[in-house]
């Protein structure tokens, strides 16, 4: 009886699980059918690549005042009705008979998306058993991972094979099966209070959680900088043939797995040592890019590396955005550090375009490890003095 109650304990993280899953999936899943999607609504691949740019401008933007609104329902029905919206809108996308309804549809997703990922983390660490945080983190981490392995890839092939709407819509139909997992397995949560604008200046005098979202702004400029350009850069500079970067690109996405054992396994030991390890240690891959391509095991080594790095970083900063957050603020705190992310991910592919045009790609790792470095200087000086004196106040009030 002991060990089936156990075992439900973990259900509610399974289905979180498997719709970080297809959240990420659909995130990216317009990226593969770009031209697919162009010649049939007869519009230019440009204009179609703005479905990725505004969905990345609405997550950015919409995400801290959509969880402030959102910030005082009870977690289990607001979770249902992200996913009920998400389903909604790609049925939506699936049956778009123009642009603007696709765009429209598109927006809808992202406000789902902008929602989702505020509460996707907090939710993870509240319903697993006491101690198991950093475990939950993880598993969050892999549902993320799994879909740059084998969600875009398979939205693809759908795509190619059956047409852009049915990889629409069976991200559609997916998601309403996982909408009933959860409504069968997952408990009812009250949020921890209702959070208004007003309370805004008082988060932001947080110290630590201010250079959780600093850190979180350069780390992925840095990343984007350089990640955003790696396959044109694989293909041109290392010379790699399309199949051959496929792979590369398929291995960085699977390294993510990587990076959530290790910080299931080694962040609690030492946060800081952790910290410090991944926020310099993708800088240093990224200046080392352009030397790798001499052969083909280098390459692999360093992408390995540092998307292993990268995304126990994205990790390590999540838990510090739980861990540092008022408590009936951790939600907000996410929706800040998603909208943040978000930002650097744009700032860094706007960097990364310019060292294109105006240097050469072959540059683009050592602009995106400069950036990372500046980043692990904030982190030396000022990020972590100021969680020092943080953990200091707190072992006095106890």
């Amino acid at each position: 009886m002991q060990k089936k109650e156990s075992f439900s304990r973990w259900l509610p993280l399974v289905g979180l699980t498997f719709a970080v899953f297809v959240f990420n999936t659909s995130e990216f899943m317009p990226i593969g059918l770009l031209t697919d999607i162009a010649t049939d609504l007869n519009i230019s691949e440009a204009r179609a690549g703005l479905l990725i740019s505004v969905y990345a401008w609405v997550v950015a933007i919409m995400s801290l005042p959509l969880m402030i609104k959102a910030s005082k329902m009870e977690l289990k029905r607001l979770l249902l009705s992200i996913i009920a919206l998400f389903v909604v809108s790609h049925v939506g996308s699936a049956l778009a008979e123009g642009y603007y309804t696709l765009m429209l549809s598109r927006i809808g997703v992202a406000c789902a998306h902008s929602i989702f990922w505020s509460i996707a983390s907090p939710l993870a660490v509240r319903t697993v058993p006491d101690g198991k945080r950093a475990l939950a983190l993880s598993a969050i981490a892999t549902g993320s991972s799994v879909a740059m392995v084998v969600g875009l890839p398979l939205g693809r092939v759908i795509g190619l094979y059956v047409g852009w709407r049915m990889a629409f819509m069976s991200i559609a139909i997916i998601s309403a099966l996982i909408f009933v997992f959860i409504l069968v397995v997952f408990p009812k949560l009250q949020s921890r209070g209702k959070f208004a604008f007003r309370q805004l200046p008082e988060l932001l005098h947080n110290r630590v959680l201010v250079g959780v979202f600093i850190m979180s702004v350069l780390f992925a400029t840095a990343h984007y900088t350089c990640y955003s350009y790696i396959e044109p850069f694989l293909g041109k500079v290392a010379a790699m043939s399309p199949e051959t970067v496929t792979l590369v690109l398929i291995v960085f996405g699977g390294s993510g797995m990587l990076g959530s054992i290790a910080f299931s396994k080694y962040y609690m030991a030492n946060p800081r040592r952790f910290i410090l390890a991944v926020t310099l240690g993708p800088a240093l891959c990224m200046m080392m890019l352009q030397a790798a391509t001499a052969g083909m095991a280098y390459t692999l080594a360093v992408c390995i590396l540092w998307g292993t790095m990268a995304t126990a970083f994205n990790i390590a900063f999540q838990d510090n955005t739980i861990r540092f957050a008022p408590e009936n603020a951790t939600s907000i705190g996410m929706s800040i550090f998603s909208g943040i992310f978000n930002l650097g991910i744009g700032s860094g592919a706007y960097v990364g375009g310019l060292v294109v045009s105006r240097l050469s790609i072959e540059y683009i790792g050592y602009a995106g490890g400069a950036i990372g470095v500046i980043a692990t200087l904030y982190l030396v000086l000022r990020y972590f003095p100021n969680m020092r004196r943080r953990e200091a106040a707190e072992i006095k009030q106890k």
